[in-house]
């Protein structure tokens, strides 16, 4: 992170600090926390624990009041039976139905209206919506998935897209968004490794970090998910148990939390379903209270998991009844239940009835919630429900209404394709690329026609919008066949899917076959089907048993190979895929991008035209074959390729991965030799671009501890900065590094600092160390904590 970007991050903090609080007014913040306690003297047990729930609720079509929405564990309580006692929260009034903004945003105000003035403190509910690859509301502009934030490696510009998304939500009366996803990838098999950010804690925690800022920037709620292990998951199943050392969590999962929670002002954080070791995350106290209140120091909300509390009895079977379930997660620090009252309404008050929960601890989970709904200014004389973009409007007319708010608008489309653009990735090129106006091309794959290639499992049209068949997507959704006939106007472009994304049969092989004649060169359209619960093949619970191409596609592949014509692999996908070894060095080029949201195949079609210059890399490993060891480039030495076993884990291509369409060269490198274990070394070099053409250096630095007291990864991130180069400019990159970055968890369970040899590695990528600096860290083991630093300051020199 440059230090312009460090100063960002603080400057970000204090402005979310500033807007917590609705400014530095001391006597608001004093006001406001008497209004807290005076509600808190003045409710009923039925009163507090209303603000402790949810209803899941969608806005109406016609601008009507939300309805409450049918799940799959119990049909909900009405609002009738709710209001009396006040309500907590909504549960995605926009990203439930499709409905549009400005009726929908009239929706939610009636409802608000109705909630204050059904109970007695006119309490106003906290409305909260999914935003992990933009505000999930219909028309609202979708953007790249985590995984390809991760893929940018810039923090800044996912900064700026946080803050779209936030102000449009702000806008239509949303409070609270559900993002980011801090999970580190563990297993790509996993089906939501789209929606984390990478496989490495740094990189992780550097941009969801951002994000948080972005968002909060707004006045929106953040959320951080999934505290804490969620990607750990067994096999790669998702709410599997997991398996998991202290040290493990300790040094690789908690990580990225840490950094966001110290650096992000996040006010809220979401409990992870699973358990670890034994113990499910919704009712684990040690983590909700002890780690992340007591010693992080968070002032914020936890929220559950949707219906995370009830599975402490359902699924995790640590609770007998639904008062059992209601009392562990109470007791560890849950808040709020989401996404519908279960356990936190009578079985809670049965549970304090018989003695088993002390209502202090509602007070104090109550407490929290009524700061942060007066933070929001939900508290405030005169607060008003008309968002601001029904400010002005006639809301007596509901049909003048439509249309008349803009969630995608071309400022931020532009953002979508600058994200897009700087997240793909150029993962092998024989010179083919970029294309040299060719005469014809063949588009080949599943994903050559189809609109929803570049989307994930939590973008609106695929999320919500494929269970409404019939209804429009709500945002331009060019396919990658329409996105290359734009790209080369004059080119003959012929296309055929050839087998459908997971399909079995290879029935339209000889269609593409037929098609690829004549063809100077091939796109191999890749990848996956985002969707929920086994309807995708990624996604929630859409895991994958190999890491091979869904259904017959690794097969169509290899017979595209075996035509002559040169292959350009395209991949439209949520996770990494190992297209064999045969297939990585037969492959003219191979492209990759993970789900980049609707500006991605203009992004993609701008790479293979030469237009964009390919800037991406790899947030996670690419493997060489789909059944070997799931594993990061985070291991240790037993976990190389080695003579003890017949698997080979090494990546076709390694994390930070990812080629340009100009050279660079790396030289004159200065390092310090030596620190004291409390103080920091400095190194730098230059970064030239030596090609006929400008582009980006992504400069990373890994640390390498030789020995350690205990067992530490090969190579781990501790810093990068993306260095765009003109060609035949150069530029002097310095950093700064810590000692407190050679930390990591001892024999006892605590975080050092020790003494002895370094190596400092300014890489490439994860496999391409291009300098290498040595040095010493002096005098005593040194015990840090929470307050250590975490950053290398990486940056380019000023002349």
């Amino acid at each position: 992170m440059t230090t312009d970007a460090l100063s960002e991050t603080h400057a970000a903090t204090d402005r979310a600090d500033d807007r917590s609080d609705d400014g530095p007014d001391d006597r608001t913040r004093a006001a406001r926390a008497a209004r807290v306690e005076e509600l808190i003297a003045a409710m009923t047990l039925q009163e507090k624990l209303g603000q402790l729930y949810g209803l899941w609720a969608g806005a109406s079509s016609d601008g009507a009041e939300v309805a409450p929405h049918q799940h799959d564990m119990d049909e909900p309580p009405s609002l009738e039976e709710l209001i009396p006692y006040g309500l907590g929260q909504l549960t995605r009034p926009f990203g439930t139905v499709p409905v549009d903004p400005a009726l929908g945003a009239l929706s939610l105000m009636r409802t608000q209206e109705r909630i204050v003035a059904g109970n007695r403190f006119g309490i106003p509910a906290l409305a909260h919506d999914e935003c992990l690859a933009g505000f999930a509301a219909w028309g609202a502009t979708t953007y790249p998935v985590p995984l390809s934030w991760g893929a940018a490696f810039d923090p800044g510009l996912v900064r700026t897209m946080a803050a779209a998304i936030g102000r449009d939500m702000r806008s239509v009366g949303v409070h609270q968004g559900l993002a980011p996803v801090l999970d580190v990838v563990r297993d790509a098999r996993w089906g939501r490794v789209e929606e984390t950010i990478g496989e490495d804690p740094y990189l992780v925690g550097t941009i969801a970090t951002a994000y948080v800022q972005g968002l909060e920037s707004t006045g929106l709620v953040a959320t951080l998910k999934h505290f804490a292990g969620y990607s750990a998951s067994r096999a790669g199943r998702n709410l599997a148990p997991v398996s998991m050392g202290p040290r493990e969590r300790a040094d690789v999962i908690l990580p990225p939390f840490e950094m966001a929670v110290r650096e992000s002002g996040a006010r809220s954080v979401m409990s992870a379903y699973t358990d670890t070791d034994g113990m499910p995350g919704a009712a684990d106290e040690e983590s909700l209270t002890g780690l992340l209140r007591d010693v992080w120091g968070f002032e914020g909300t936890v929220v559950a998991d949707y219906f995370g509390i009830a599975f402490l009895r359902t699924l995790h079977g640590v609770a007998a009844d639904w008062d059992g379930a209601a009392a562990a997660a109470l007791t560890a620090g849950v808040d709020v239940e989401l996404p519908t009252v279960k356990t936190f309404g009578q079985p809670l008050r049965d549970a304090i009835a018989a003695g088993d929960v002390p209502e202090a601890l509602v007070d104090r989970a109550l407490r929290r919630v009524l700061t942060q709904k007066a933070q929001l200014g939900l508290l405030d004389p005169g607060w008003s429900p008309v968002p601001p973009a029904l400010s002005g409007a006639d809301l007596g007319a509901p049909h003048r209404l439509r249309d008349s708010v803009d969630l995608d608008t071309a400022a931020h489309r532009d953002i979508s394709r600058r994200l897009a653009e700087r997240s793909v990735i150029l993962l092998r090129n024989d010179g083919v690329l970029p294309l040299e106006r060719p005469a014809r091309i063949a588009v080949v794959g599943p994903q050559a026609d189809s609109p929803t290639a570049v989307l994930g499992c939590y973008s609106f049209p695929v999320h919500v919008g494929s269970q409404h068949p019939g209804t429009s997507a709500g945002v331009q959704l060019p396919t990658l066949l329409e996105g290359l006939m734009s790209e080369f106007p004059g080119c003959e472009i012929v296309t055929a899917a050839g087998c459908g994304v997971d399909s079995t049969v290879t029935d339209g092989f000889a269609a593409a076959l037929r098609a690829v004649r004549g063809a100077d060169v091939i796109v191999a359209a890749l990848g996956d089907r985002a969707g929920l619960f086994g309807r995708g093949t990624s996604g929630e619970g859409c895991d994958a048993e190999s890491l091979a191409l869904p259904g017959v596609q690794q097969q169509l592949l290899d017979t595209l190979l075996n035509t002559g014509t040169p292959v350009v692999v395209t991949l439209l996908a949520g996770r990494p895929y190992a297209l064999g070894s045969e297939a990585v060095e037969a492959s003219a080029a191979i492209v990759q991008t993970f789900f980049p949201g609707q500006e991605g195949v203009r992004a993609l079609s701008g790479v293979l035209s030469g237009r964009v210059d390919p800037s991406g890399r790899l947030p996670v490993s690419v493997p060489r074959r789909p059944g070997g060891q799931p594993s990061t480039y985070l291991a240790a030495r037993l976990a190389q390729a080695g003579d003890s076993s017949n698997i080979d884990p090494t990546p076709a291509f390694g994390f930070g991965h990812g080629l340009t369409y100009t050279t660079f060269v790396w030289s004159g490198l200065t390092a310090d030799s030596t620190a004291p274990t409390d103080g920091e070394l400095r190194l730098s070099c230059t970064v030239r671009n030596t090609g006929g053409r400008a582009g980006t250096e992504v400069v990373q630095l890994y640390l390498h501890d030789p020995v350690a007291s205990v067992v530490q990864p090969v190579q781990r991130l501790i810093g990068y900065l993306r260095v765009p180069l003109e060609p035949g400019e150069a530029a002097r990159i310095s950093a700064t590094v810590p000692a407190d970055l050679a930390s990591f968890t001892g024999r006892g369970g605590r975080r050092l600092v020790e003494p002895g040899e370094l190596e400092l590695r300014l890489a490439a990528s994860s496999t391409d160390t291009r300098l290498t600096a040595r040095a010493v860290l002096t005098g005593p083991v040194r015990e840090v904590d929470h307050t250590r630093a975490l950053h290398a300051r990486i940056c380019r020199e000023t002349p």
